[in-house]
């Protein structure tokens, strides 16, 4: 595995972007020590809880060499971390590099690769792109979470560094493909079932595909509906 440098740390606060709609990809970078809970990182906010945060989307990695391509593909605007509102930000790790269930140590927190990260509506309100959703689903440019194994201090100056790797034959950017791309191929769904690192929601929509032989509705998610976001 290639070197990890960690570009940034990310938090913020959830936002009311109106109509109803609570955003959290609005993130500003913090220099200083921060703890990493499990259930997420400082006093970082989520716009919806049901689908983001929670202890096994404790945190979202977004790779920094991601932006060159988006650059390219929508050069009007101006990318950069964290616009995909990640917590961190790093080079030398890709959905390519991590596999489900991977250790890692980041300052005094022990972190465990639980799911891809589902890219929702939210980013075409924060960008004025409708299709970004779609395109990060379907390049597989979505970045991971992970669930927080052992609660610390981390910061952008300590090492992030692989401890163990369980599953190497199921990396992210394998699991991306067989959840979007090949939805209902059998093999694939029966390893995303039989991982028990994988977060249980994943594998829950796995198993209801192998039972059914349908794929969920992804409209809600990619375009959004008119009560998504609401908070009670």
């Amino acid at each position: 595995m290639n070197t990890v440098c960690v570009d940034g740390v990310y938090i913020g606060k959830a936002k009311n972007l109106g109509q109803g709609l609570i955003s959290d990809t609005d993130k500003h970078r913090v220099a200083s020590r921060l703890w990493l809970w499990p259930q997420g990182l400082g006093s970082d906010e989520q716009g919806d809880p049901r689908f983001h945060s929670g202890p096994e989307r404790a945190l979202h990695h977004y790779p920094a060499e991601h932006y060159d391509y988006w650059r390219k593909r929508h050069p009007q605007l101006d990318w950069a971390a964290p616009a995909f509102g990640e917590n961190l930000s790093t080079r030398g790790l890709t959905e390519e590099h991590v596999c489900l269930g991977d250790l890692f140590r980041w300052g005094g927190a022990l972190l465990q690769v639980s799911q891809p990260r589902s890219p929702c509506y939210r980013l075409s309100h924060r960008w004025g792109l409708a299709e970004l959703p779609r395109q990060a689903q379907d390049t597989g440019r979505c970045g991971w979470f992970y669930r927080v194994l052992k609660p610390g201090f981390v910061s952008d100056d300590q090492p992030f560094e692989l401890l163990q790797r369980s599953y190497p034959g199921l990396s992210v950017a394998w699991a991306l493909h067989a959840f979007y791309t090949e939805p209902l191929e059998h093999a694939g769904l029966k390893k995303l079932v039989d991982c028990p690192a994988l977060s249980s929601r994943w594998r829950d929509i796995a198993i209801r595909r192998l039972r059914t032989g349908k794929v969920e509705d992804w409209s809600a998610r990619l375009l959004g509906l008119p009560l998504e976001g609401l908070r009670a």
